[in-house]
């Protein structure tokens, strides 16, 4: 419970991602507190927060639950453990992109299984349905900020999250960063604009335009910073939305231009709209899969994470 109050922020959000009461979160610290001389927490505000020496026990904490997960697998609890549920959280347009067929793909390897199931004895140790079968997924979508990501791996087994190249790495020394995909977002336009003659655009062909962008604080308008930079003037934003199929309906009916990633949006990409790269700017993201190191011991866990790198990898090629 210490752990999660300093990656969630609050007993509340502690309580709710373990299915407990504020009072239980609030006793079990307390508890811990009076075996300890030095403060664990303190106030701030209406909010109990972690002080340094509370960091330093939750991270210890975090080492010991990967050690317990480690010492599961070393025995075979967990490696054997192939169809237990395994919970994954995604921001939309990687929702939209990933979870159909991530679900089909864990379909196939349960009828795999369950062909496994009828072999013969002559499989031997570690064939049948030990070998076969495939997880449960419960999924969910997310759609934060990016420095709000890794918190989510508190909640789920698996978070989809993305990142600009020239934003902040993960805080890879609490958790696990799997890479997905390198993306680009590229100048979402209806097919009839002007600019959809050109191959590629540069800032100074888009600046000009009104545009449909994403909230402060998510890729899109980290790009539109940069044009305007480029381009020595401001971009004019007429609307501020998030959902990429929003986002290209906009686009679509020709008064706004806007950025769509190049392969998690084409689910939502209207008829009426098409693709072109920026050029001098980096509009690339990350797509990564962030999972707490004890998850990772269990075989349910890397068989959702692999397939996901696998229908990642089919949409990109």
């Amino acid at each position: 419970m210490l752990r999660e109050l300093g990656e969630l922020g609050s007993v509340k959000a502690v309580a709710e991602t373990l299915s407990v009461t504020p009072s239980a979160v609030s006793q079990q610290i307390s508890l811990l507190q009076r075996q300890v001389d030095t403060p664990l927490t303190r106030k701030d505000g209406r909010n109990l927060v972690l002080t340094e020496a509370g960091r330093v026990l939750a991270d210890a904490g975090a080492d010991v639950i990967n050690a317990m997960a480690t010492a599961k697998a070393a025995i075979g609890t967990y490696q054997q453990e192939r169809t237990g549920s395994v919970s994954v959280s995604g921001f939309h347009s990687a929702g939209q992109a990933l979870f159909a067929p991530l679900v089909r793909q864990l379909a196939a390897l349960r009828e795999s299984g369950a062909a496994d199931d009828g072999a013969s004895d002559d499989d031997g140790p570690g064939g049948g349905s030990r070998a076969g079968g495939a997880p449960a997924v419960r999924l969910s979508d997310e759609d934060v900020a990016q420095h709000d990501f890794p918190a989510l791996t508190a909640r789920y087994d698996l978070v989809l999250a993305h990142r600009m190249d020239h934003s902040p790495a993960w805080p890879d020394s609490k958790i696990r960063v799997i890479p997905l995909a390198h993306e680009p977002l590229d100048i979402a336009l209806s097919v009839d604009h002007p600019l959809a003659a050109k191959a590629e655009l540069s800032p100074e062909d888009v600046v000009a335009y009104p545009w449909v962008a994403s909230r402060s604080g998510y890729s899109p308008a980290d790009v539109l910073t940069a044009v305007g930079a480029v381009a020595s003037r401001p971009v004019n934003v007429v609307h501020r939305i998030n959902d990429y199929s929003t986002v290209a309906a906009l686009v679509s009916t020709g008064d706004v231009i806007g950025l769509l990633p190049r392969y998690t949006s084409s689910p939502a990409l209207n008829p009426g709209v098409t693709l072109r790269p920026l050029t001098g700017i980096s509009t690339r993201r990350r797509i990564d899969l962030l999972v707490r190191p004890e998850n990772l011991k269990r075989s349910s866990v890397m068989l959702v994470a692999e397939a996901l790198q696998q229908v990642m990898a089919d949409m990109v090629h």
